[in-house]
């Protein structure tokens, strides 16, 4: 009797759990109202973005990443006139910066928010579609900050990832989840905050969705995935160390690099540094894709620790080592998940420049033969503005003994101090001496300090720049900075920070820290610059109209012309701006559409910014914009 009441009280427990978890579930997709089911999203679709004036289903506009549009019905004659159309609040307690850049599909807007949520609101109206909410643990560990920078869409399904190391799919049209994966241990410091992105296999047409992780500060391998859009399934990965082995259809494939992996070094045993198993290179941004070549491009992080001396043989010269393939640009075999070429922008990497932000592809005619170079532009955080050979690089170049890629590499900041320059022969750097941070003296706690400029924050960071096909000209949402940085003992902790690094960001200038610039990429020449006094942490979008448009810290959404750089227009959102923002047109007129709520790195480590960012109120917003109907239809 006594059992069968303990089994029939355990049956209670798990029909009570199940009930719980149920009504748990109903509450994390909120659906205040059905609507129309979308029209479903080919690959077509996807590849023809940038080319569309009715949606935004890429992160970057394109395949490319170029960030720019067709439309021009707001321009600069008229965008001084623009208006709120409506506004949407994320609400909650849980605010931070929100890093997104929404897709618009068939009317309806997707947005991603911090703490791994996303929302579908309707494009016309401002209201509430359906909401999601991942339920996270109380453990994640993010680096920097809870953000989303955006989701991916094909067929009837929205893609996101999750600060726990996941990946969700979601009914676009209801919100309910397809599937859910976890692709890493987020307890150790997987995670993460970047946009997926849709790809093609040009060989056997199967579409992926291809997604990088999170987590080099705490001593993770950072890996690429490709991924089966309707199951969710891993089709390939590529680990970003050398030396490490990658996967395909759930067998072990290809090592990456060299299986000696001679750009890490030994100890005296002759077996590799203990570095080597907590690398870094994780691509934790959003890739673009080189259909011609049938490569994915992105870029990878900083090698970990931080703290140079660990990943270089004892009495040598750090400039000596690479950390391959960490802090650079990769090109990656869409149909093997092979790495196919390289290049490195901050070899054995001491400052935390890392490598991620955006790899714009694109065109130009060598004014010297007249031939058209088919090219990638790369923004560093290390303040150098890299332009590469993609078609070398798709076919090879990059590894050590080959040919490199690099064209150009102009400084887009001010008063960088750790490099001269680069050597166009090798595509190394003529790194200063004395820029690495001297090792920590027996007996001591840290390393003398140096002062370093760009900071590990960078000249430029994860915020994307665009390019105008029209003007011929890159923007760049970029900081004038710098920091003190002094060497700190370290060992690896499972979960733990792994920098092995202290540091204070330091002002450059007085006046303004943020410097909005425009380059030239065949030239290397700054077309035009626009100061602003907060640092600078949104991206950037181009449109026909010759516009730029973008957000400050402060809080403000502007629009500057693209050609010379005047501010022709600039609204406050009331809080500050983060994210990227993108345009449509929808019934006739054209829209503009951004985030507001801050956040981000630089609030939580900022330095010397902490007086500025003090200033600045968090919240969680969507704001669209429009021009008047009677002006827009002068």
């Amino acid at each position: 009797m006594g059992t069968t009441t303990q089994q029939s009280k355990k049956r209670m427990t798990r029909q009570a759990f199940t009930l719980a978890a149920t009504a748990l579930a109903a509450l994390l997709a909120f659906a205040p109202a059905a609507h129309a089911a979308g029209k479903a999203v080919t690959w077509e679709d996807v590849a023809n973005d940038d080319k569309s004036t009715t949606d935004v289903l890429t992160y970057g506009l394109g395949m490319k990443a170029q960030r720019h549009s067709k439309l021009a019905k707001i321009n600069a004659k008229n965008v001084a006139n623009l208006v709120p159309a409506w506004s949407f609040s994320f609400g909650g307690e849980k605010q931070r910066g929100q890093e997104g850049q929404v897709l618009v599909q068939d009317g309806v807007i997707y947005a991603t928010g911090s703490y791994s949520r996303f929302y579908a609101i309707d494009a016309r109206t401002g209201k509430r579609l359906w909401q999601y909410e991942h339920r996270l643990p109380d453990d994640i560990r993010p680096c920097c900050d809870v953000v989303n920078r955006g989701a991916a869409i094909f067929g009837n399904k929205v893609f996101f990832g999750t600060l726990d190391a996941g990946m969700v799919a979601l009914d676009k049209d209801t919100g309910k989840v397809l599937w859910s994966k976890k692709w890493g241990d987020h307890k150790i410091g997987y995670t993460m905050t970047g946009a997926p992105f849709i790809v093609k296999d040009q060989k056997t047409g199967r579409v992926l969705l291809v997604h990088g992780s999170s987590g080099d500060e705490f001593g993770v391998i950072g890996w690429l995935f490709a991924r089966d859009t309707e199951t969710g399934e891993e089709v390939w990965a590529r680990p970003m160390v050398e030396g490490h082995m990658g996967r395909l259809n759930g067998k072990d494939s290809t090592i990456t690099g060299d299986a000696k992996a001679p750009s890490w070094p030994r100890d005296k045993d002759g077996k590799l540094v203990d570095a080597w198993n907590h690398g870094g290179g994780a691509p934790w941004q959003t890739a673009s894709f080189d259909v011609e070549n049938n490569m994915v491009v992105i870029g990878t992080g900083n090698p970990a620790p931080w703290n140079t001396w660990k990943r270089t043989k004892e009495g040598d010269d750090p400039r000596n080592w690479d950390s391959l393939f960490t802090s650079g640009q990769a090109y990656v075999d869409a149909s093997t998940g092979e790495l196919k070429g390289f290049y490195q922008h901050t070899p054995n990497d001491a400052w935390d420049f890392s490598g991620n932000n955006s790899v714009v592809l694109f065109e130009f005619k060598d004014p010297t033969t007249g031939k058209l170079v088919k090219a990638s532009a790369h923004a560093d955080r290390n303040g150098f503005f890299f332009v590469t050979d993609r078609t070398k690089l798709a076919t090879g170049a990059g590894y050590p003994n080959k040919p490199t890629s690099l064209l150009a590499a102009y400084p887009f900041v001010d008063g960088i101090t750790w490099a001269k320059g680069f050597d166009l022969k090798t595509g190394k750097p003529n790194i200063v001496e004395g820029q690495h941070p001297p090792q920590v003296k027996p007996g001591q706690e840290k390393g003398d300090s140096i002062f370093v400029s760009p900071p590990f924050l960078g000249g430029t960071n994860w915020m994307p720049m665009s390019y105008s096909p029209d003007t011929g000209l890159f923007y760049i949402p970029a900081n004038h900075w710098a920091m003190d940085y002094w060497t700190e003992n370290i060992t690896y902790k499972p979960g733990a920070a792994y920098l092995g690094q202290g540091f204070r960001i330091k002002r450059l200038f007085e006046d303004h820290v943020g410097t909005l610039r425009a380059i030239n990429p065949v030239t290397g020449k700054i077309a035009w610059e626009h100061k602003e006094k907060f640092p600078l942490w949104a991206g950037t979008l181009t449109t026909a109209g010759n516009l730029v448009f973008t957000g400050t810290s402060d809080g403000y959404v502007k629009a500057f012309d693209a050609k010379n750089g005047k501010e022709l227009w600039k609204f406050q959102t009331g809080s500050g701006v983060v994210s990227v923002p993108v345009t449509w047109e929808m019934d006739g007129e054209q829209y503009i559409g951004i985030q507001s709520g801050y956040g981000g790195a630089v609030p939580l480590w900022g330095g010397d910014m902490a007086e500025l960012t003090k200033q600045v109120n968090q919240g969680g917003a969507m704001w669209v914009f429009k021009l008047p109907k009677l002006v827009a239809s002068k």
